[in-house]
């Protein structure tokens, strides 16, 4: 006989053997124990979780002659055995993905009518049911709903969502677990044990972590490394095979990370790039590796969340102490879209390496996290003195009590300036200084006022527009008391009383429009006179 893969060669033989499925072998034990069993049921689980495993073991099971006290097939009697090695028509395997027609299913009614040759029972079991048309799913159900006594049938399958609901509602549906990394190194364990081979616990940590979840893959990844290390597998042998990188590796990344060190961390990808590694496994990888960084910041206990040697788990709390969590959940989006993309990418590479920048520089990062992390980056400089923050503020508060002597001393030399219209342009650019006057004072008036806009001035009026939509607040500023308590501080401001009218900006043209004076040698004068001295220090008076 030739060669068998390990994960054949150890395909489970009685319930016991079936790994993390507990709370349906013991379901299906006591069925088979108290003559309960069902006419269909739908085993559902993602692929290596040993859903066609139980159901030949069931098939076995419930045919066998000699049942032991749990209720295991005995597999030596003439009924399992012939089931084994499927010299016997009783138990009946069909892949639906090669058939799944309707005159597929109409051939399974037909055959169904006959009755088992040896065994108690003659049971189907239909892999990949999912895959069965519309017709072959119609085709089965009448046979489905009511099949004879003695016909069970076993449906399998990775995606119930796409079973019809009738042919749901008429199975025991039992639902197969992702098996655990824990599990997963103990069956492996065994079987190294059995077959004498040495291994190292953090290279099957390593096999099992990257089965996720199925022990089909986990003992075919072992089958490789087996050939691979000849009679006694390393750490370092696992890693070579899977294509990955050492957990040394991605802690001196992420430390050249934290650090901000881009030259370092480039150069660890070139590293990476020249080893032949796969990059969209690497990124899988770093995000594994903050992913346990993050569990670091929410459980004090990680046991049983991370799978990693007690050296490294010391390793990572002490890293994630340098790391603050939005920053972990940043960089952990940033991978997940470098992987996605990295996917259609032809230049994987260029993606990894801009992505590593980014997290060495949040500067360039704009979404709310880098701007978070860019703060935490400033307060972690003031607290560790990088930044005297009370210097600068006694520079800053010297350099406005400085500015505050001055403005004084300029408004003792210069005159309040009086109200009349050939000063409107001055009023005008100070009209954002008697907002914020206004807005010390009464900021209930600032804050619909602050929509208008000062207009024009004519002789002690000064007219407010305000856009279209804006009604509420100029009827507000045009009653009393907004409007006495505006007029009576642009009084206190110019010097002289004035009167506020406020229109809406569509009334501006049935306003009558004040004629323009021509131009003359005095306002030519009066120009360079301005010049000379400032606008602030002359006051042009009309005769």
């Amino acid at each position: 006989m030739g060669y068998v893969a390990i994960y054949r060669k150890w395909r489970p033989k009685v319930f016991e053997d079936v790994v993390g499925q507990d709370h349906i072998t013991q379901t299906l034990r006591n069925q088979i124990k108290n003559d309960n069993i069902a006419h269909a049921y739908l085993f559902c689980g993602t692929r290596g979780t040993g859903k066609t495993s139980t159901a030949k073991i069931l098939a076995r099971a419930v045919n066998c002659l000699n049942p032991d006290d749990h209720n295991n097939p005995c597999n030596t009697c003439e009924i399992c055995t012939g089931i084994q090695h499927e010299s016997i028509m009783d138990v009946v395997e069909i892949d639906a993905a090669s058939n799944n027609g309707v005159d597929d299913i109409r051939e399974l009614r037909e055959n169904v009518k006959y009755p088992p040759t040896k065994g108690r029972y003659k049971v189907y079991i239909i892999d990949e049911v999912h895959m069965l048309s519309t017709g072959a799913f119609n085709a089965l159900l009448k046979t489905l709903e009511d099949p004879p006594y003695y016909v069970i049938f076993i449906l399998a399958t990775t995606e119930p969502h796409k079973i019809p609901a009738t042919i749901l509602s008429r199975c025991q549906r039992f639902d197969f677990k992702r098996v655990t990394e824990e599990d997963i190194v103990k069956r492996m364990s065994y079987i190294c044990g059995q077959m004498r081979i040495k291994v190292e616990e953090r290279g099957l940590k390593l096999i099992a972590r990257n089965a996720d979840g199925a022990l089909r893959d986990a003992l075919s990844i072992l089958d490789q490394c087996v050939s691979f290390g000849v009679g006694e597998i390393t750490y370092k042998d696992v890693i070579d095979i899977l294509g990955v990188v050492s957990d040394s590796f991605l802690f001196s990344l992420v430390d050249y990370i934290v650090d901000r060190d881009v030259k370092n961390a480039i150069e660890l990808i070139e590293e990476l790039v020249a080893s032949g590694k796969d990059i969209q496994q690497f990124i899988k990888d770093m995000i594994e590796h903050y992913r346990n960084l993050m569990m670091t910041k929410v459980s004090k206990e990680l046991k049983g969340l991370i799978n990693l040697s007690e050296e490294n788990i010391e390793r990572l709390m002490t890293q994630g102490k340098n790391v603050q969590m939005n920053t972990i959940m940043r960089t952990i989006r940033e991978l997940s879209q470098t992987s996605v993309d990295a996917k259609w990418a032809t230049q994987p590479r260029i993606l990894l390496e801009v992505a590593v920048i980014k997290l060495c520089q949040p500067m360039m990062d704009q979404s709310v996290e880098g701007l978070i992390e860019r703060i935490e980056i400033l307060e972690k400089r003031i607290r560790s003195g990088e930044i005297n923050i009370q210097k600068h503020g006694a520079e800053e508060k010297n350099k406005e009590e400085k500015d505050i002597k001055q403005e004084n001393s300029i408004n003792e030399k210069t005159p309040k300036q009086k109200f009349t219209p050939a000063n409107f342009d001055g009023l005008k650019k100070g009209w954002n200084q008697i907002l914020q006057v206004i807005k010390k004072r009464k900021i209930s008036i600032y804050a619909v006022l602050i929509e208008g806009q000062l207009v024009k001035v004519e002789k002690n009026v000064l007219v407010v527009s305000f856009k279209s939509g804006f009604g509420f607040h100029k009827e507000a500023v045009a009653k009393s008391p907004y409007k006495e308590f505006v007029e009576s501080v642009i009084a206190e401001m110019v010097g002289q009383k004035v009167h506020l009218k406020c229109v809406m900006e569509d009334e501006l043209e049935n306003l009558p429009v004040e004629e323009k004076k021509d131009s003359s040698q005095e306002d030519m004068e009066a120009k360079k006179i301005i010049e000379m001295f400032g606008e602030g220090l002359v006051e042009i008076l009309e005769d």
